[in-house]
């Protein structure tokens, strides 16, 4: 069963009908809620960044899930009635909001999963490409058409993309448009998973669970070394990799998950 996070229930953030909350076990939900295709506004980019500003000073949040309401749009990207009057100091501040909001999520110090349950495209798509897993239901469709309209990727799709699919397939869907189904995106490595229609949610909480089973302390030291990766060489990380192992022996929870181990039961994570 699962309940609301009180702090964001409370309308600190008077975003209840754009983005909602639920705490399920150590495993924050948030849901796209903007009918009838969860596109992005301003109102909705500042309050995906303070949430989860709040969620990452929440000890008990180990992991966070992403999904759209609905079962047809995960999000159709930005809302273009925001820009359809060429006013460019409203598209610059539209796009320092998605910068802010998606580099929020992607460097959320817990395991980010986008439960990918229709239409990912545009800033939708780049939504998920900020989190660390992906998984799509069998009816999804992801793109970035920025271009048919004049645009362009400007939340982080031409680095994220390219970095997990390659520039081949980056440039066909960036360049060309080319719109691809939940099974393309497995083959080439855009998505982790697959699931069957209205149960990428559920999947996706399964998988945070088993993330919970690890040390929060581990996996906020591991993160950032793997995620480095993208602005430097892997073998620039090795001597870092080294130190940040020795370091988490000033943590609490390493010595816990030694010890349980060697004792033959479950750790009791204290997030220290």
């Amino acid at each position: 069963m699962s309940t609301a996070l009180e702090p964001y229930q409370s309308g600190v953030f008077d975003l209840t009908h754009k983005l909602t909350v639920e705490k399920h076990g150590h495993t924050a939900l948030i849901t796209i809620n903007h009918p009838p295709t969860n596109t992005w506004d301003r109102e909705s980019l500042i309050g995906l960044k303070l949430l989860i500003e709040h969620l990452d000073h929440d000890d008990d949040i180990y992991a966070l899930v992403i999904t759209g309401r609905g079962a047809e749009f995960f999000s159709a990207g930005a809302d273009l009635q925001l820009l359809a009057d060429g006013d460019r100091l409203r598209a610059r501040e539209m796009a320092r909001r998605f910068g802010e909001a998606f580099e929020a999520l992607r460097d959320f110090r817990g395991v980010t999963i986008a439960a990918i349950n229709g239409y990912a495209l545009g800033a939708g798509l780049e939504c998920a490409l900020a989190c660390d897993l992906r998984i799509a239901e069998q009816h999804a469709q992801l793109g970035l058409p920025d271009a048919a309209v004049g645009l362009l990727p400007c939340a982080g799709g031409t680095q994220a993309l390219a970095w997990l699919v390659g520039e081949g397939w980056a440039k066909r869907m960036i360049l060309c448009g080319e719109r691809i189904t939940a099974e393309t995106a497995l083959r080439i490595g855009l998505v982790e998973q697959l699931a069957e229609s209205g149960e990428s949610r559920g999947h996706a909480l399964l998988l945070a669970a088993r993330i919970a089973r690890q040390s929060p302390v581990a996996i906020r030291a591991i993160k950032p070394l793997i995620n480095g990766a993208r602005q430097r060489l892997p073998d620039t990380f090795a001597a870092a990799e080294r130190e940040a192992f020795v370091e988490l022996f000033e943590a609490e929870d390493t010595l816990e998950g030694i010890n349980a181990y060697l004792e033959e039961r479950e750790p009791r994570w204290r997030n220290r």
